[in-house]
């Protein structure tokens, strides 16, 4: 199962509680954690969800690029992601557009 795919199967409430089904986990986001998932499952890259970010939050500096690839490697470390997870621009399209896992086309 891809990471996008295991994102997309994540229970997200809007006040930022996360409910992982396939390991029975819990966790706790906020506003910029659940904006970040959200752009992931998006599937944008990096500098496109920094730029989200920086517009949405009215922040700047060379951080908020750091950041997101901090966020992403604790989603990693809570196997909400793939540990081979790639975070580049345009390799991934939105979850709306994958093809079902055993879908051939």
């Amino acid at each position: 199962m891809s990471s996008l795919h295991r994102l997309k199967d994540l229970a997200v409430s809007e006040s930022g509680f996360v409910f992982d089904p396939y390991s029975g986990g819990t966790f706790t986001l906020n506003r910029t954690g659940l904006a970040i998932l959200h752009a992931l499952g998006e599937g944008l890259g990096v500098s496109q969800i920094a730029s989200r970010l920086q517009s949405s939050f009215q922040v700047s500096g060379a951080d908020v690029e750091a950041d997101v690839r901090d966020f992403v490697r604790q989603l990693i470390a809570h196997s909400l992601l793939a540990a081979d997870f790639q975070l580049e621009e345009g390799n991934q399209a939105p979850l709306s557009e994958r093809a079902e896992v055993g879908d051939k086309s």
